[in-house]
């Protein structure tokens, strides 16, 4: 429970980051689908728990636990918005607040590609269990021992224009752990 509030609080003071339009962009994506609203907020706290458990170091930087949480908190918001609504309107929402969400705190280039690509792998790596899996019945374990295994053999990213694939990517970092 400690974590718990440890993690909301850890949201709240980077909300306080935010310029007042950027609040108001915010709060404009919140007001027109407040379910989802919810829904990610949650996939956000749990995310966070999980990373900071497996990643201790890494999940707040550029390594490898960066790339694990990013794509894990996709696949999360995915899972929850998908057990209320449809798929295709849960993976345009993922889509655009994981967006936003680097609109809002912006970074470096390769930095944006690399939270961007991670995004993406999250999703996608959703989607390909589709199939197999109502998705009524997702939870998240489902997710985190794969992306582990991703992670593992993420790519570094040198570049903008780098081919990637179906890999996580990280940037090079001096202290990396690997779970």
């Amino acid at each position: 429970m400690k974590k718990l509030f440890s993690t909301i609080r850890i949201i709240f003071l980077n909300l306080k980051r935010l310029s007042f339009k950027n609040l108001f962009k915010l709060f404009s994506m919140v007001l027109s689908h407040p379910l989802f609203s919810i829904l990610t907020f949650w996939a956000t706290v749990k995310t966070y728990a999980i990373s900071e458990k497996l990643f201790p170091i890494t999940h707040s930087t550029d390594g490898a636990g960066n790339a694990f949480r990013h794509a894990l908190w996709n696949c999360l918001i995915m899972m929850y918005c998908c057990k209320i609504s449809s798929v295709e309107k849960s993976l345009q929402w993922a889509e655009k607040i994981t967006g936003l969400h680097e609109d809002l705190f912006p970074n470096e280039p390769l930095q944006t590609k690399m939270d961007l690509h991670n995004n993406e792998i999250g999703r996608q790596y959703f989607m390909s269990l589709l199939p197999g899996i109502h998705r009524q019945f997702f939870e998240t374990s489902f997710f985190v021992d794969h992306l582990l295994e991703l992670t593992k053999k993420s790519v570094i990213l040198e570049s903008e224009g780098q081919e990637i694939g179906f890999n996580l990517v990280r940037l090079k970092e001096k202290r990396e752990t690997l779970g």
